[in-house]
């Protein structure tokens, strides 16, 4: 039997992780956690927090982070196996028993290890050997230092066809192939498959060499640039990322880590004083390698060529994550001047220059945005709604609702202030006189139906109910219409009884010029001044449009969100029977944010302004 994900899981739920941390960690109580100074960094101000009914610890200082079995291997130094059976002794449990195919897959993997560590060590003989002459002459050229060439391992392999058989002799040919470094053709005659190249040994966390990654001095036609290991029992490239094992230590102390193209450019990086580096292995990002970044930091750091095949890894890299994503969970984006990569600029500028790069990343949906932004022209209406349905469709793949909502929102708000920019106000029509009260009356154009719904909005709009104050609001600045078209056809599916009103509202934006904020209900065109205690700034003539516009931005937002959850709510609350577990813990999550946007009301009611005496917020 296999040690599995069960078994690992009913191992940490019978340890308590503050225990076993405060063997060696003088710990605190604080709250329902446990907090200390990290093991893994030094410090005088404790920022080390161990949570026992979650399961980890993690420190906010350097990013450790980790369960009972990873505390065993990071800080007490124990092999992974050996963690598993000292856990297990103190959790009174039996370690099962390895799987027999497990086992020999084990041993066989050891032994090949064996064959891609003799084959390192022929590699950095060779290199410091008469052969290596033209790879010295490269890497002295590339300005590496004899440190950084002899902590990445630099080697040299032969332009020989059967060089590994003669310096090898302990292992057959079968181990050779296994370990991937043969190879054979057609006609069944095996060779070496890294020939005539600098070699670097690509290591897994553990330092151990595992594959090789090799570049061909010179040029040659049909012989590709760059040529990695096969995938093998030791070696799988979309699991691997290079330079993990160096930069995860570094990445605890600097609380960040980046992700180059290439080997050669985390080298360049390293060269230069810029430890905290990986980079995948001839792929683009996998979801198991965003796993492992997301494993050291919250929001690694991706850093791509300024070039247009930059630009698509960034694009490929993106498309990867976002279904991933979550609450502190992200990616930034660092885009390098067009035409150099890391090695250039750090040449070209200095190390300082990347460093200042790094420090101001863009954020993902930034850089989301600006490639669906500048992918093709938009100089059509046409075009402009496939700019909306491409941001929408990358929307669609986030599977955490709560970072869906929020992309959806911020990408909808984006999209509408390019598709409709601002434009200079025309002259206002004279105030034509109607049923309104004295108010300046709706524009020609709406239906009779539309035309009274209106006046019903700015009639209720001073009884400072949320409701009607938004509307009204909206019928004050139409321009904000477009704005919140998604939201408020959102609110129109939650509140039956607002949608009539809310379609008047789209009937208005349609009908006027979307871009003149002051087309109806302002003081100038015949509408009373609202007096001094009106609750709501964006209804007070004295606002400011921006601040008003703003404000009503927000009232809009508390306005959907409330009936929004509390529908999420009602429908969690009916899968009850089939779903108990997951309904409570998402019934307890929906409650919590609907009080949290309760308490958001009442404080938006409380700081725009006083109540209007005798009269209560109804929203």
């Amino acid at each position: 039997m296999a040690i599995t994900p069960q078994w690992k899981d009913e191992l940490r739920a019978r340890i308590t992780l503050s225990s076993l941390v405060q063997r060696s960690v003088k710990l605190t109580r604080a709250g329902r956690e446990w907090k200390g100074c990290c093991p893994f960094h030094d410090e005088k101000t404790p920022s080390f927090y161990v949570n026992d009914s979650k399961q980890f610890y993690h420190c906010f200082g350097c990013g450790a982070h980790g369960d009972a079995i990873s505390w065993m291997v990071d800080n007490q130094g124990l092999a992974f196996m050996d963690a598993i059976k000292e856990l297990a002794g103190i959790a009174g449990m039996e370690v099962p028993a390895p799987d027999p195919v497990q086992a020999k897959k084990a041993e066989a993997r050891a032994s090949l290890i064996d064959v891609t560590e003799a084959a390192q060590k022929f590699y950095v003989e060779s290199l410091a050997g008469p052969s290596g002459a033209a790879a010295r002459d490269y890497l002295q050229r590339r300005g590496f230092s004899p440190q950084v060439m002899r902590e990445f391992g630099f080697g040299w392999a032969p332009d020989d066809r059967q060089a590994l058989p003669r310096a090898l002799p302990a292992f057959g040919e079968d181990m050779l192939e296994g370990a991937g470094m043969r190879a054979s053709n057609e006609a069944g005659e095996r060779y070496d498959r890294f020939r005539g190249r600098v070699m670097l040994p690509i290591q897994d966390q553990r330092g151990r060499v595992i594959a090789f990654g090799g570049r061909i001095l010179g040029q040659r036609d049909g012989v590709a640039k760059y040529l990695n290991s096969p995938d093998t029992e030791l070696f799988d490239k979309g699991r691997t990322l290079y330079n993990l094992h160096r930069a995860a230590p570094a990445a605890r102390q600097s609380g960040r880590v980046v992700v180059v193209e290439g080997y050669m450019d985390v080298i360049a990086l390293a060269n230069a004083g810029i430890a905290d580096v990986v980079a995948p292995l001839g792929t683009a990002l996998t979801e198991m390698q965003l796993e492992m970044l997301w494993r050291m930091v919250e929001v690694p750091v991706l850093c791509f060529d300024g070039d247009a095949a930059g630009q698509r890894a960034a694009m490929r890299a993106i498309t990867r994550a976002l279904p991933l994503l979550g609450p502190m969970r992200s990616l930034a984006i660092v885009r390098l001047p067009a035409g150099l990569d890391p090695d250039d600029l750090v040449k070209a500028q200095g190390a300082r220059a990347m460093e200042d790069l790094l420090a101001r990343p863009a954020s993902l949906i930034d850089a989301l945005w600006e490639f669906e932004r500048d992918a093709q022209p938009l100089a059509t209406p046409e075009a402009k709604a496939g700019l909306k349905a491409r941001l929408m469709a990358h929307v669609e793949t986030i599977a955490d609702p709560e970072v869906k909502s929020l992309y959806r929102r911020e990408l909808s708000d984006r999209f509408s202030a390019f598709a409709y920019p601002p434009r200079p106000p025309r002259p206002s029509a004279p105030a034509r006189r109607g049923p309104w009260k004295g108010a300046a009356m709706p524009p020609p154009g709406l239906s009779d139906e539309a035309r009274g719904r209106l006046a019903a909005i700015m009639a209720g709009a001073q009884r400072q109910g949320l409701l009607a104050a938004v509307l009204g609001g909206l019928a004050r600045y139409p321009g904000q219409i477009a704005r919140h078209a998604e939201a408020l056809s959102a609110l129109a599916r939650h509140d039956r009884g607002a949608a009539p009103f809310i379609e008047s509202l789209f009937e208005l934006a349609e009908t006027l010029d979307s871009r003149d904020a002051t087309a109806i209900c302002t003081a100038t065109q015949g509408q009373p001044v609202p007096s001094a205690d009106t609750r709501y700034a964006f209804l007070d003539e004295g606002t400011d449009p921006d601040a008003a516009c703003e404000e009503l931005a927000e009232a809009v937002s508390l306005l959907v969100e409330r009936p929004a959850l509390e529908a999420a709510l009602a429908a969690t609350i009916a899968r009850f029977d089939s779903d108990p577990e997951g309904s409570f813990a998402e019934q307890t999550r929906l409650r919590t944010q609907l009080m949290a946007v309760e308490e958001r009301l009442k404080a938006f009611g409380r700081r725009k302004a006083a109540p209007v005496a005798g009269t209560k917020d109804t929203a």
